[in-house]
């Protein structure tokens, strides 16, 4: 890659603004719980399985020879400054910036042969979250399904108190685009609910939740007018909508769920009074509360009141014109170490761990070999790795699954795998079969008509079940 490329690569960016009223306002919210009387009725006397999934997404490609897959024995234009720590698994280690991590590591298990052959941030968002080769390379708008709206449309007829599938990012990152989570042919019932914002900020709220008595009673009236004028025209579907739209403006398990200052201090300053740490506490209380999968993005590292020091980056795109990988993980790793060991730690001690699966990746690692560029940040050479779909490693924790494992390796070098080698896919299917969907005998149709099963591909792992 020459530097007029890296110069124009500051990582995911969305193709569309956020539309406000629709996919993060109520009404997306609605049809995401509850989109078809239909389904309910294909479904009446099925029981939805207790099963739920945390997906923590990396956007940029977090390195994988800086985190999970180090390689001490590398040449030192490979193997980076840090040193590995040894974990409580014999052969687990981590890097030395994470010695939570390491502390932890029987909780969860390390896959390091997953690859793909998609290096734009573009073709790797949505090559990674929908288990399929897109038809651009580039660009972040999907032509079939990310996964979370693949099992959101399949748990259609699922009702709770809170929405189904919410996803959480920073403020202005909140377009359907801007990571590819689009729902493509599925229509926008399956998108997230979204929750833009800082949760660590003591001016972090929720949007489009919660409402006035007065205003409620003025909504429930001008339903009833619209139902009235409709007359027997009005859909089933639709009636269910305006029904579930009373409920959930007239309950306040949502509001309190999202509402972080219920947990006591002790737990907050456990995870981290930063972004990273409160998103991932966050994530814990919406599964308590009945979401069945929930996506938060760990992307600005930020920590309220303290400066960046120059050089670190917006996201995990490491190159060395954006920043300087190893200052920034000093500064970052720290956060993320604190807020993942926390979750994962959680999730166990309050016996989640058999019907939460939790998953953490981006959409790539990092090229294994440093390459070095004038930052423009800082206005001095310094390191970077830039993108590579062909290695990189993934966590995953929980769900019933075996922990306390390493599965697949890469070379020498970290350029490619080496043993066990995996795909997305197989991660899906490990992840479907947590949540009991038959990802092999369902089929969405596509804007054509015609049935596309959720994966074309990929098995279980194994080594997890």
């Amino acid at each position: 890659m020459d530097q007029s490329e890296l110069k124009k690569c500051i990582g995911p960016q969305s193709r569309r603004q956020f539309i406000k009223i629709g996919t993060a306002g109520l009404g997306g919210m609605l049809l995401n719980n509850l989109h078809s009387a239909r389904a309910q009725e294909k479904t009446l006397g099925k029981q939805t399985p207790d099963t739920q999934v945390i997906f923590i997404w990396l956007p940029g490609g977090p390195p994988h020879m800086e985190t999970y897959d180090m390689k001490p024995d590398a040449p030192s234009e490979y193997k980076g400054e840090f040193k590995p720590v040894r974990s409580t698994v014999p052969g687990l280690d981590v890097c030395e910036l994470l010695p939570l991590h390491a502390q932890t590591a029987k909780r969860f298990s390390i896959i390091r042969s997953i690859a793909h052959n998609f290096s734009d941030h573009g073709g790797g968002h949505k090559k990674f979250l929908t288990g399929r080769d897109p038809v651009s390379p580039v660009g972040f708008v999907n032509d079939y399904p990310m996964v979370g709206s693949m099992f959101a449309k399949v748990r259609e007829n699922f009702i709770a108190k809170i929405p189904n599938y919410i996803a959480g990012m920073d403020g202005g990152r909140q377009g359907i685009d801007t990571f590819s989570f689009g729902s493509a042919y599925l229509d926008r019932s399956s998108h997230p609910f979204m929750v833009p914002g800082d949760p660590s900020t003591p001016t972090f709220k929720i949007q489009n939740l919660g409402i006035e008595e007065k205003k409620l009673v003025q909504v429930k009236e001008r339903m009833d007018l619209l139902t009235s004028i409709d007359g027997n025209n009005t859909s089933p579907e639709m009636k269910a909508i305006r029904a579930r739209a009373i409920q959930l403006l007239s309950d306040d398990t949502t509001q309190v769920a999202f509402d972080l200052n219920k947990e006591p201090d002790s737990v907050r300053q456990k995870y981290g009074m930063h972004t990273y740490g409160q998103r991932c506490l966050l994530a814990r209380r919406l599964v308590e509360a009945g979401s069945s999968f929930v996506t938060m993005v760990l992307e600005s590292p930020n920590m309220p009141g303290k400066q960046w020091p120059k050089g670190v980056l917006y996201n995990w795109d490491s190159h060395a014109v954006n920043g300087h990988i190893f200052d920034d993980a000093r500064w970052r790793f720290p956060m993320y170490d604190q807020a993942i060991t926390s979750l994962i730690n959680d999730l166990y001690d309050r016996g989640l761990d058999k019907k939460v699966l939790l998953i953490v990746t981006g959409e790539f690692g990092r090229t294994p070999r440093i390459s070095y560029s004038v930052g423009t940040q800082t206005g001095v050479k310094q390191p970077g790795r830039d993108h590579w779909p062909q290695a990189m490693s993934v966590l995953v924790s929980g769900g019933g699954l075996k922990m306390g494992q390493i599965v697949g390796s890469t070379n020498q070098k970290g350029e490619h795998p080496k043993d066990r080698p995996l795909s997305p896919n197989d991660l899906w299917a490990t992840m479907f079969n947590h949540l009991g969907v038959d990802y092999k005998n369902i089929a969405f149709n596509d804007h054509s008509g015609r049935p596309m099963p959720l994966l074309t591909g990929g098995d279980p792992i194994s080594e997890l079940i």
